[in-house]
């Protein structure tokens, strides 16, 4: 019975704040919460393998080596022999690319 009590009390609290958190930007709904902030922070430092560069971009892997070996520019790092793409910048010069 206590612990009946203490998950409908851990659920109010839960419900109480995502309540709370909508109302606080009822009138900006644009506006970001703390947990897409810390996922758009998490994904600025994450990196693509060269071999998994195709599945990120959504093409055959025949066509992911042509646009690297077409665009040099294409920002990248070099760890141990092996090219990783920063995931972030990658975006942003997917979308300047097509301009």
């Amino acid at each position: 019975m206590e612990l009946d009590l203490l998950w409908i009390g851990i659920g109010l609290a839960l419900f109480g704040y995502f309540i709370g958190d909508g109302l606080k930007n009822f009138k900006n709904p644009g506006a970001s919460n703390a947990i897409q902030h810390m996922l758009e922070d998490d994904e600025e430092y994450k990196l693509i393998k060269q071999t998994d560069l195709h599945w990120f971009i959504g093409i055959s892997k025949e066509d992911a080596r042509t646009l690297v070996e077409e665009h040099p520019d294409i920002p990248h790092i070099m760890i141990n022999g092996q090219m990783y793409y920063p995931r972030k910048q990658l975006k942003k010069w997917l979308l300047t690319i097509g301009k």
